[in-house]
């Protein structure tokens, strides 16, 4: 026994010096250079991104905050991007365990007794009584398994980043899908309103009928608009349920009322948005990182496939006890193993392998290609959102502006059409242009609202909410 466990002694006193003279084949990853402005081309403030606050900070709506602290605990998508990092944490453990020697144990019994001794001295068979430990160690000569490691490692903080993004997407969705239902209970209020309104000039106009003072193709033009606005608060009713029935679904629950916070008009978004540097936009955005860590794994995966192409070297034996008599099993002489170092290598595979060392760079490079592809997406959403926030303050003042004089013109219009002055055509257009103002200086309200949010988003905010 002394004996074989000298010759492990000198075959493991090698390693050490094996492993310093090894080096891993293939490529080092190294972040791909990528041309940036000093500053967004729409950017107007200076100082800190608003992507560094959490997103408790930039949406201050209590409702709001319940129901995205609920999507973060219930939403499938985000249990399944955790699951699938858990998945991924379990492969790189394993990815780690391939430096380690593996060990198999085997014994035997035989149940029915022997049929003779042994065929071999020192040698088990199926007739023994054995017991025995199997070695097998790769030496990562050639560094496959490391780049394997890097892989791995590459994989999972890619898969930690699309959690990131999901999460980040989240937010944004139920945000957005809850600025959606404000904005429709404004405009179902004015369809209301619009509605009553018609009511009121249906009447009048049926009086004014019986008293000869307009002819039938007034009240007809009043009963259309009537039916109109009668149309426009079902559909609206319509696309409210089904907005409820989408937060539901990224809520993580079946479909029921949502309850609302403050009114669109009431929700506060921070005066000023600062956007910081470009630069930063690459250290922060969840798909950017992604992408490069998909890229490093790549990188990693062509090392791989050359290391492929060389011998393996490993350290290769097998020790134990064996005899046909259970009560003879520990004594001397019934010992057996043998150690060594083992080399297999490719032969007629070699070529195909050739070919696997070209797929995994042609892969690289596809990698290589969309990671610069998410960075020009990213800064064209960027620069979408600074242009919409930086053009919508306009657009609402002149609708406001637009509003309150159309009102005018409608109770002006009024008045003239009750005292006979003017005809049923002014009424008509005042009213018709009234209500349609109103519902667009209601959709800039959400689109300014949903604009912030996207540029929270396109910025890769909540960078410490994890």
């Amino acid at each position: 026994m002394m004996r074989h466990y000298n010759v492990w002694v000198r075959i493991l006193s090698l390693l050490p010096i094996m492993l310093v003279a090894s080096c891993a084949m293939g490529p080092d990853y190294i972040r791909p250079p990528i041309d940036t402005a000093e500053k967004f081309r729409m950017t107007q403030t200076e100082g800190q991104s608003i992507a560094n606050l959490p997103w408790w900070e930039l949406l201050h709506d209590e409702e709001l905050q319940r129901l995205i602290n609920q999507a973060l605990l219930e939403n499938r998508d985000l249990k399944q991007a955790v699951a699938s990092v858990e998945e991924l944490q379990a492969r790189a453990t394993i990815a780690r365990l391939d430096f380690l020697p593996k060990f198999d144990v085997n014994a035997n019994a035989p149940a029915f007794g022997t049929l003779g001794g042994f065929l071999i001295r020192g040698f088990p068979t199926p007739y023994n009584y054995f017991g025995s430990a199997n070695l097998n160690w790769e030496l990562d000569i050639w560094g496959r398994i490391r780049r394997a490691n890097e892989a791995a490692r590459g994989d999972l903080m890619a898969r930690e980043e699309n959690r990131r993004a999901v999460v980040l997407t989240l937010v944004s969705s139920v945000a957005q899908s809850y600025f959606d239902l404000l904005q429709f209970d404004m405009q179902l209020d004015i369809a209301r309103r619009a509605l009553s309104s018609w009511e009121e000039s249906v009447a009048i106009a049926r009086a004014r009928l019986r008293g000869g003072l307009i002819s039938r193709l007034d009240l007809d033009q009043f009963e259309a608009e009537r039916a109109n606005a009668v149309t426009r608060v079902a559909e609206l009713e319509r696309q409210m349920i089904q907005k409820e029935n989408e937060l539901g679904v990224l809520l993580g629950r079946n479909s029921a009322p949502i309850q609302r916070g403050r009114a669109l008009t009431e929700q506060l978004m921070p005066p000023e948005v600062p956007t910081g540097l470009p630069s930063e936009l690459l250290q922060r955005r969840p798909d950017i990182l992604q992408a490069e860590q998909t890229l490093a794994a790549a990188t990693a995966r062509i090392g791989m496939a050359k290391a492929a192409r060389f011998p393996k070297l490993s350290i290769t034996g097998f020790l134990g006890v064996a005899s046909p008599a259970l009560s003879k099993l520990l004594l001397s002489g019934s010992e057996f193993g043998a150690g060594g170092l083992g080399l297999a290598g490719p032969l007629l595979n070699a070529q195909s392998l050739g070919f696997e060392q070209r797929a995994a760079e042609a892969q690289a490079r596809q990698v290589l290609a969309q990671y610069e592809q998410t960075i020009l997406v990213a800064f064209k959403e960027v620069e979408d959102a600074l242009v919409a926030i930086r053009t919508v303050n306009e657009q609402r003042k002149a609708q406001q502006e637009q509003v309150e004089a159309l009102r005018s013109a409608l109770h002006v219009s009024d008045l003239r059409y009750k005292g006979g002055i003017t005809s049923y055509v002014d009424v008509l257009l005042a009213k018709r242009n009234l209500f349609n103002a109103e519902f667009a200086l209601t959709a800039t309200h959400r689109f300014h609202l949903v604009s912030v949010v996207q540029l929270y988003k396109a910025l890769g905010g909540g960078w410490f909410a994890g």
